[in-house]
């Protein structure tokens, strides 16, 4: 082995042993700083209420058991997003005094299936069983814990129940709004208009400076409020194989195809190896030397690779193709047959019956029932072979149903034998009924695919050791000179580029493009780490990440890069606001449309509720709004649009009758605002006081 892969290899077993070393006195050194002490055992504060760290813990490590896949940081994430919505629900609950006794909370209990259908406590009627339910704990104190548990959730819950009914309560639309909604319907006005659109002023003509965007965000700061965050610059080498990699690797395979004479040590003679064409054993041969192994299946021609599909199908039994570059791998491929019909592909339509392993059946039937049903679907589709699908659509009880009963391709056995049988054993068109556990399946076979045998050696191209020895040593070398000089000029001198940068949060895992990379931002994050300091990281199959702490945002507001591709067109709109006002004067709507250089255009029986300039214009509320607030034949001042600067000429106000009931208008605005009960959570966590500590803990 290369000497830098054996320092690489003895320096992660020296800095293992001084770690494993060193370990408790790190932790002693960080119990006696103070950084677990009393007053850091909070994993956060929700308006001066604590969380504790040790009960934190315990609920990040269940979400982790809960075989979910999600990793430590997903977990905390997601406890902490749950303990902040139970706080302030929490103390929402307390400030109202809301109870729930017992009869709430079996309710709650109830709804969950492992206790309101758990036979235990069911009655012989299949009720649940308050009696049952009772005794069991009573007689099983080792149970007693689980059951408190459930009923401090099941009290949040029921306590959440009541709290959303009031609220939904409260959203009350008034007459009077209903009023106003017809009228914002109903009420049409006529104008004319001199629009100087914003599109008429190249964007390169007005300038947006980082300080105006600044200022904008500060003068909204609940829309650009973040937490924050720290900005990362990187540059990656990839642990790739080179031109001369892949050249050897190639040779190497393609080596494999004749046979060669080798030196046996044991009988001392010279023996002859047959190579891939001759190969007597030709599973034994692959497993030998390829990465992948000996696949015996027949393979249809869609799952090839597409590149090399037709020929590799092609292939006369015995004939070989390659070298040929499949994904990450060098291949050659050796045909052993073609095989008629290896996968079939059909459609069904299922009617299942009580008793039956139907998930969901439409209708309650018999198994009479259900086969006197499927042979009549089976008699219709007969005598109409094109009507099988909108009978899969309304008739069948399988999920396949919402695509027309068609189930794709698979291969022999992947289905219930009785099905299996019939597919397999009857060619494309034939239409049948076969009995299930699952019911009764009328079957139509759409299509097979013939299959072909390949017998493929594929040798992964990887880097060499002496490719990855001198990546290594181009990452290390990168990383100590970076520390001292311009991050970008000293990759620039080595020829390497400098990724855009990444802005991360303290408890975020995602890295850029790079994906999970956890160890970078808890750097970045680290109370050790500087701005400027350098660090490389080593990422399995990847290469190395060399990582520079390049900035910290403690304003609490988004960075300037992120705000910029929203702020800037409202800030550039204003200032060609200006210079399209500096030239729409006048007092008549003719003359300032000919001093703007555009035409007056009309506007007729425009609404409030719709409020839409003809000629692909858009919405324009204050433009329309204020065409309404005009007296007739009375000119507005200039005003500042979505789209441009407009002045307007009111023509005419056209006001709807009066009507005495206004019911169908209230009723619109409560349809629209029936989901407004979901924004309370979010208005409680924007004006709540909320710290953080996670991030002490190592997350």
């Amino acid at each position: 082995m290369a000497v830098l892969a054996k320092i690489r290899q003895r320096s992660a077993l020296l800095i293992g042993v001084i770690a494993l070393a060193l370990f408790a006195f790190i932790i002693q050194d960080l119990f006696n700083s103070g950084t677990f002490s009393q007053s850091s055992k909070d994993v956060g504060s929700i308006d001066g209420k604590d969380i504790s760290f040790e009960d934190f813990r315990v609920k990040v490590s269940n979400v982790e058991k809960s075989g979910q896949g999600i990793t430590s940081t997903e977990a905390a994430n997601r406890v902490w997003d749950q303990e902040v919505s139970i706080a302030l629900l929490s103390s929402q609950f307390d400030k109202l005094g809301l109870r729930v006794g017992e009869k709430h909370l079996l309710e709650v209990l109830k709804a969950d299936p492992n206790i309101g259908k758990n036979p235990m406590f069911l009655n012989a009627a299949g009720m649940f069983d308050i009696v049952k339910f009772k005794e069991y704990f009573k007689t099983n104190p080792e149970a007693a814990q689980f059951i408190t548990e459930k009923e401090k959730d099941a009290a949040l819950n029921a306590k959440y129940q009541i709290y959303s009914t009031l609220v939904k309560s409260g959203l009350y639309t008034t007459a009077s709004e209903g009023k106003l909604k017809y009228e914002m319907e109903a009420n049409k006005v006529n104008f004319a208009y001199a629009a100087g659109l914003y599109s008429s002023i190249k964007d390169s003509e007005v300038k947006v400076s980082d300080d105006e965007i600044v200022e904008y965000m500060k003068k909204n700061e609940k829309k650009f409020k973040a937490d924050a965050t720290r900005e990362i610059q990187y540059v990656l080498i990839e642990d790739k194989p080179s031109k001369e990699d892949e050249v050897e690797i190639k040779s190497r395979i393609t080596a494999l195809l004749t046979g060669s004479v080798k030196y046996n040590e044991q009988t001392k003679q010279t023996d002859s190896v047959a190579g891939f064409r001759n190969a007597k054993n030709i599973a034994e041969f692959v497993n030998a030397n390829s990465d992948v192994p000996y696949d015996s299946s027949y393979v249809p021609k869609n799952a090839l690779p597409a590149v090399d599909a037709d020929k590799l199908f092609s292939l006369a039994p015995g004939a070989i193709y390659g070298p040929y570059i499949f994904g990450k791998y060098y291949a050659i491929s050796k045909s052993q047959g073609f095989k008629a019909g290896v996968n079939a592909k059909a459609s069904h339509i299922l009617i299942g019956y009580e008793g039956s392993q139907t998930p969901n059946t439409k209708e309650k039937r018999t198994k009479e029932e259900a086969k006197a049903k499927a042979e009549e679907i089976l008699a219709q589709v007969q005598a109409n072979p094109d009507s099988f699908m909108m009978l899969a659509f309304t008739a069948s009880d399988d999920s396949s149903a919402q695509q027309g009963g068609d189930l794709g391709y698979f291969g022999p056995n992947q289905m219930v034998k009785p099905f299996n049988d019939f597919v397999f054993s009857n060619g494309i068109g034939k239409v049948g009924l076969v009995e299930t556990q699952f019911g009764f399946h009328i079957i139509k076979v759409t299509d097979k695919q013939d299959g072909i045998r390949l017998a493929t050696i594929a040798q992964k191209i990887e880097p060499s050791e002496a490719t990855s020895d001198k990546l290594f040593a181009l990452a290390t070398k990168f990383e100590m000179d970076a520390a001292d000089k311009d991050f970008a000029a000293t990759a620039k001198e080595l020829g390497l580029k400098v990724a855009t940068p990444v802005t991360a949060k303290a408890m975020d895992e995602a890295f850029g493009p790079l994906g999970n990379q956890r160890s970078i931002v808890r750097w970045a994050f680290d109370k050790e780490t500087s701005t400027g300091d350098v660090k490389r990281f080593e990422i399995a199959n990847v290469g190395n990440v060399i990582a520079q702490y390049k900035s910290e945002n403690k304003s609490g507001l988004v960075s300037v890069t992120v705000a910029r591709p929203y702020v800037e067109p409202i800030l550039k709109n204003k200032k060609k606001a200006e210079l399209l006002k500096a030239k729409m004067t006048g007092s008549s709507i003719e003359e300032i449309a000919k001093k703007a250089g555009v035409a007056v255009q009309q506007a007729t029986n425009v609404t409030l509720d719709n409020a839409v300039l003809p000629g692909g214009v858009g919405q324009e509320p204050k433009v329309v709004g204020t065409a309404f607030a005009l007296a007739p034949n009375k000119v507005s001042a200039p005003i500042e649009g979505n789209t441009g600067v407009y002045v307007v000429k009111n023509i005419s106000t056209v006001k709807a009758p009066a009507i005495a009931n206004h019911a169908p208008y209230v009723a619109k605005l409560k349809a629209q605002s029936g989901s407004d009960a979901s924004r309370i959570l979010p208005a409680l966590k924007n004006n709540a006081k909320i710290e953080d500590n996670r991030l002490q803990f190592n997350y």
